[in-house]
């Protein structure tokens, strides 16, 4: 544990996805003065995605933006002696963590330690009777199960920093973990100071998706205004050894920090405020104090903590076998009514010569974003609409079939039909499980450049 500064502690978002800008991360890390940068890279099917791509090739399996990010990002961080933190190791943290070695010595930065996160790779602990959180049992799946992650929390993290790592690099790790380790091992808090865990996994959960508390997903124009959300900021949280933070960001940079954004972030995927639960902690946050200081900082404080859960959260992969969808537009007067006829064409050519009756219809452009698209129900009408189809199916002729169907429809369906494209993508279901904290064992490795 390093020894407590009695200082606040700057920490920057360089990802909030896999595939997150790059440029206001390098700006992070020349400009922000930061403690810590990390990048926060995995979704439940990036994750699934990985363990894919580390079958057909075991040396892959994390992120591929990776060494881009690092190579934007190192120079500066080294600068200034900022420390990095990710979960972009996804599949395969060992091969991230060579990736970075690799990146470092290119940069002529020798003698760099970067620790590997593991552990969280469960799928030997799960049995065919494990229950699922969304019903009935692991066994009960079609579906081969692919990959089993739990959710590892900070203190493996805090361990990492501890023992001088420059990076710590980890696979499925809650989001919040990625700023909480960092706080645990910067302000010496115990592992079990649940008001303090509670306050640090609130400025976790603002920070982990990067552009959302600092314009991104809030703008509306004419609603809600936000300038220059072209070259929109990155977030940076000051955080003081209490818990008590202040959300911000560089100077100069698009966007903005205001209550209302801190808000929505706040509310962004949580289902019960009074508990919210990590690997770390139970956390409360329904005392939290939001205080708007203008100049695009956000005081936030009050948040608390209870002990953390029994278990760990565990997001299983399954293979879904294929997924096919294509597409088919008309434009002009009438196409709404062109492109049902379309569908109620490609709907019955799929039923008898395929058999298939069960696929996801879409007129995009009239209505589509909540599956009310059947051209049974709709009456509305446009000018120009994408007529899509879709289905999952482990027959991959099937899934070929689809896209030969409706390119079809080229010239054997409504007049006007043109700009067919299609894809068949393998697929993966994600499902949820838990297993005893005391089952899984988070630990490290250090590797030097």
């Amino acid at each position: 544990m390093a020894a407590p500064s009695g200082r606040a502690i700057r920490i920057g978002c360089g990802a909030g996805f896999s595939n997150d800008r790059i440029e206001p991360a390098r700006d992070l890390a020349e400009r922000g003065e930061l403690d810590f940068l990390f990048f926060e890279c995995l979704a439940e099917r990036t994750l699934a995605h990985s363990h894919l791509a580390r079958r057909r090739n075991p040396s892959a399996g994390y992120i591929p933006m990776l060494r881009k990010r690092l190579e934007a990002t190192l120079p500066g961080c080294r600068a200034a002696r900022t420390q990095i933190i990710t979960n972009a190791g996804a599949a395969n943290p060992a091969g991230a963590a060579e990736c970075a070695a690799d990146v470092a010595r290119q940069l002529g930065m020798t003698g760099l330690r970067i620790a590997v996160v593991e552990g969280d790779d469960v799928l030997d602990l799960l049995e065919p009777a494990t229950p699922l959180l969304e019903g009935g049992r692991l066994g009960d799946h079609t579906g081969e199960p692919i990959c089993a992650n739990a959710y590892l929390g900070a203190n493996v993290i805090a361990d990492a920093l501890d023992a001088e790592a420059d990076i710590v690099i980890a696979g499925r790790v809650a989001d919040p973990s990625l700023v909480l380790g960092p706080l645990i091992h910067a302000h010496g808090w115990s592992q079990s100071d649940w008001e303090r865990l509670g306050a640090g996994t609130l400025v976790g959960h603002l920070l982990e998706c990067s552009t959302q508390v600092t314009g991104g997903y809030f703008a509306d124009p004419g609603v809600k205004e936000v300038s220059n959300l072209a070259f929109v900021g990155f977030p940076i949280a000051e955080v003081s050894p209490t818990g008590a933070a202040t959300i911000t960001k560089l100077n100069g940079t698009g966007g903005c920090v205001t209550r209302s954004t801190v808000i929505e972030q706040l509310f962004y995927e949580m289902h019960d405020p009074s508990a919210y639960l990590t690997p770390d902690v139970s956390a409360d946050f329904t005392r939290v104090a939001i205080t708007d200081r203008g100049n695009d900082r956000v005081d936030v404080s009050n948040a608390a903590g209870r002990r953390a859960p029994d278990n760990y959260k565990v997001t299983i992969g399954f293979d879904g076998g294929f997924f096919a969808e294509s597409e088919i537009g008309y434009a002009g007067h009438g196409a709404a009514n062109r492109a049902r006829y379309a569908a109620e064409i490609l709907c019955e050519r799929m039923a008898v010569l395929h058999g298939i009756r069960d696929m996801r219809i879409d007129l995009i452009g009239v209505a589509s974003q909540h599956a009310t698209a059947r051209p049974d129900d709709c009456n509305a009408d446009g000018r120009d609409v994408r007529m899509r189809a879709a289905l999952r199916t482990s027959d991959k002729d099937l899934a070929e079939a689809l896209l030969m169907e409706m390119e079809t429809l080229w010239i054997a369906g409504p007049a006007g039909g043109g700009g067919v494209r299609g894809r068949v993508l393998p697929s993966i279901v994600t499902r949820s499980a838990l297993v005893p904290r005391e089952r899984v064992k988070p630990r490290f490795t250090m590797m030097v450049s």
